[in-house]
């Protein structure tokens, strides 16, 4: 396989500077004025760490994840959609990549998958899905309703913590009082941890920083991946 040359040496200290003046600057004029800058110190160098990502992450955690340098692949837009939010600020004040397990070429979060979030503070590292499609809570509930699989949720959730947006009820036509009740009023699963920025993250050793962090949610994206159609 042809290994793809990287020139990733870390992220820059002016990084989360920048993403804390964007927050107190949320405007399409002041983000046109330092475009240059967003360009310069976020998004060339998210798509060189994207791309020191790559092989690796293959390698180590599974050959059907993708890492796709380009916005809109695994680096996400930062341009939020206002549409239907009362918060109309046009832009996200942090950085959000995605590699996601199977799916195809294009980016699809419907998918299992591993995430990444700085904001000006804090680094957020996790694996999982945030939000279950329709497509796959039918899957989601009957595993948590098997035994094999619902009992290795339970150990998987309870050593890390695992979490997900949860419905006030149980819906209609499942068990009210199973054991894993919880579970079943689950939309999302995911795991994850926040940090301060790491000095990591200014070398380039931060890939194998996140690879390491990456791993450790391994088994959970893999119970995803189990239950959910390809």
């Amino acid at each position: 396989m042809l290994m793809v040359a990287t020139t990733f040496q870390g992220f820059s200290r002016e990084l989360p500077v920048f993403l804390a003046q964007l927050r107190d600057n949320n405007s399409r004029e002041w983000f046109q004025a330092h475009r240059a800058h967003y360009e310069a110190v976020l998004l060339e160098p998210a798509r060189e760490f994207v791309l020191a990502m790559a092989e690796p992450l293959r390698a180590r955690l599974g050959p059907d994840l993708h890492a796709d340098p380009k916005v809109h692949g695994s680096i996400l837009a930062i341009n939020r959609d206002t549409r239907f939010s009362p918060d109309k600020t046009p832009y996200k004040t942090h950085l959000d990549l995605w590699f996601w397990h199977g799916g195809g070429s294009g980016p699809n979060r419907e998918r299992p998958g591993y995430f990444f979030r700085l904001t000006p503070e804090s680094l957020i590292l996790g694996a999982g899905m945030h939000l279950l499609p329709d497509s796959a809570l039918d899957r989601f509930r009957r595993a948590v309703l098997d035994d094999t699989l619902g009992a290795r949720l339970d150990q998987l959730a309870q050593r890390l913590e695992a979490a997900g947006p949860m419905q006030k009820r149980v819906p209609a036509g499942l068990p009210q009082e199973h054991p894993r009740a919880d579970w079943l009023r689950r939309t999302g699963l995911y795991a994850e941890t926040t940090q301060s920025i790491p000095q990591e993250f200014y070398t380039p050793e931060f890939p194998e920083f996140c690879l390491k962090t990456f791993a450790r949610f391994a088994p959970l994206l893999q119970w995803l991946v189990e239950v959910l159609p390809a």
